[in-house]
């Protein structure tokens, strides 16, 4: 990084510095560890001498107790993309304006749980829709660790409530869902045949007026072998939307060729786990009562908000991890 050409190249520059980012957050705690327990044996030599430190003994050990927990999830984190950042997708399902409305809340979620997390975001790809809400809209995540924590966030997540849009105030069922694939640079190959590709481009959604797209600059990439459809129309020319819309194709072939693997080693181990595209992996209720749960790991948050404005995600996304592990899930 100090060497003077080190940004000439900026893409290749953020690679590294989320590389350094990655490797400073597992290499700093074991640092502060290794030191923490040379310092705790002056601490219990000074705490049989004086009962007053006892306390502080353990409470340097319920935080050490802490960060190693921290490191004991991030060891988990060892897939081949894991380290990389994540190219989050989401699409409105069944349940009309109200699934249409769930999808964009989830949006938001994970939104503030990057910026919670000081992660980068940017917008790839939004569809809104014309009553509330949106039909689908992409994001990347880019920070340590991002992919390795979101890939367990794909699959249907289903929101029960009194729906706003329903005059009669009835409880309504909606569905969105999640799906989640590795932000991989150009050092990693994907083979895909430009021939196996369809591009469509059509006129990107706009706020109307001074604002609105007057050609065809939005792409859509369908590979037809796997059925994978990508858009992007975020951004100002075709040629950029097609750049966008190629890499979201490389990361979801990316994904695809990693599930296939890991569906071999959970056949081998014969412990599979649900975490398809169709299955429904979370609830989430505002009615009759607050609560969000897990349907695989157990996992549950006694207050819907705390995880909507994305304090509460990240002990789901460990749980997901321990629970891929075959370790004990902690609930709440």
């Amino acid at each position: 990084m100090g060497e003077p050409n080190f940004w000439d190249n900026n893409e290749e520059a953020q690679a590294t510095i989320a590389t350094l980012k990655g490797l400073k957050s597992v290499v700093t705690p074991m640092d502060e560890l290794s030191t923490a327990v040379e310092d705790m044996d002056a601490l219990f030599e000074m705490a049989e001498e004086d009962e007053s430190i006892a306390a502080e003994v353990e409470s340097e050990i319920s935080r050490l107790e802490d960060v190693l927990d921290d490191l004991e999830l991030k060891a988990l984190l060892n897939g081949p993309n894991d380290q990389a950042g994540a190219i989050l997708t989401i699409n409105a399902r069944d349940g009309g304006t109200d699934a249409n409305d769930w999808a964009d809340m989830l949006l938001r979620m994970y939104s503030a749980w990057a910026v919670g997390q000081e992660f980068k975001i940017e917008l790839l790809d939004r569809q809104e829709n014309e009553e509330a809400g949106i039909n689908h809209a992409s994001v990347a995540i880019r920070g340590p660790m991002a992919y390795g924590y979101l890939k367990g966030e794909e699959g249907m997540h289903r929101l029960v409530r009194i729906s706003p849009f329903n005059s009669e105030g009835k409880r309504q069922t909606s569905f969105a869902a999640v799906s989640v694939a590795p932000e991989i640079d150009d050092s990693i190959e994907v083979e895909i045949e430009k021939k196996d590709v369809r591009e469509d481009t059509y006129r990107a959604g706009g706020a109307g007026g001074q604002h609105v797209n007057k050609t065809d600059s939005a792409v859509r990439l369908t590979h037809e072998p796997s059925g994978i459809v990508v858009q992007c129309q975020n951004e100002r020319s075709q040629h950029q939307n097609r750049a966008t819309a190629w890499k979201m194709l490389r990361a979801k072939m990316a994904r695809l060729e990693e599930e296939r693997r890991e569906a071999e080693v959970a056949q081998k181990y014969e412990s599979q786990a649900r975490t398809g595209f169709g299955s429904q992996i979370r609830n989430y209720f505002l009615h009759p009562d607050q609560r969000v749960k897990d349907a695989r790991t157990g996992h549950y948050v006694g207050s819907f908000n705390s995880v909507m404005d994305g304090s509460e995600l990240q002990g789901f996304l460990d749980a997901f991890l321990r629970f891929r592990a075959g370790k004990e899930v902690k609930t709440d």
